[in-house]
């Protein structure tokens, strides 16, 4: 099986993918985790690899930025290469003064403005779920490996660069209770629902609205490794 954005051949993929938004990010955790990482696609250079954790067959993929991207690679994996579980592992930023830069956060839910979810399948639902049974994977293994891990819901928004007129931030967070904003789990999640599958979305905060710190590129792309350790343990307590 290939599709137009990936050129991975039928069983390339582990029935767990770990998916960051970039492609580099991808590169770095098969490069500096996996055993024996496999380049199955770059089409477009966003990179897939499969290896092994600690024995255990795990893939990592990149979804690109925002929902239509995340869209489109995880319904292939889904539907296609039949990917059982994915974990995004994406970066976000706080709307919350108790969640600062570095802390490791699991979605408990989606909140989101975006039309994706009734355009796909008529679902006019604003707030979308992750998997329990997922989640609370993930959960289970933060708590044995000592991982401060903060649960709530995510913002996933479709524009990073708010018009004037927009609704802002601090009136969202109040109108709807989200911790943090980013631009891919909302798809993700109703993507899972729809084909049957299953979701979680891991984000370590990149940014604060709050107190205005924020993160390189650079360190986005390599220095998120509690999470990643987190999604890694998590994929292969799914065996």
């Amino acid at each position: 099986m290939s599709t137009p954005h990936n050129s991975a051949p039928d069983g390339a993929f582990a029935k767990t993918v770990l998916m960051p938004g970039d492609p580099l990010r991808a590169k770095f955790i098969a490069e500096n985790f996996l055993e024996n990482p496999e380049l199955v696609t770059s089409v477009r250079n966003v990179y897939g690899y499969t290896g092994t954790y600690k024995g255990h067959r795990v893939s990592v993929m990149a979804s690109g930025m925002g929902m239509p991207s995340i869209g489109i690679y995880s319904h292939e994996l889904y539907a296609f290469y039949g990917v059982e579980n994915i974990i995004r592992i994406g970066s976000a930023g706080s709307y919350n003064p108790d969640l600062n830069v570095m802390d490791v956060f699991l979605g408990s839910s989606a909140y989101s403005e975006s039309s994706y979810a009734y355009v796909h399948n008529r679902v006019e639902d604003k707030e979308l779920f992750p998997s329990k049974e997922l989640n609370k994977v993930i959960e289970d293994t933060a708590e044995r490996l000592g991982i401060k891990l903060t649960t709530g819901i995510i913002h996933s928004s479709d524009v990073f660069y708010g018009g004037e007129k927009g609704e802002k931030w601090q009136d969202l967070r109040e109108r709807t209770g989200v911790d943090c904003v980013e631009m891919e789990s909302f798809a993700l999640f109703h993507n899972a629902n729809v084909l049957g599958k299953r979701a979680a979305c891991i984000l370590t905060i990149s940014d604060s609205f709050i107190s205005k710190v924020e993160l390189s590129a650079e360190d986005r792309q390599n220095s998120f490794r509690t999470m990643m350790t987190l999604a890694l343990e998590s994929a292969i307590a799914l065996d």
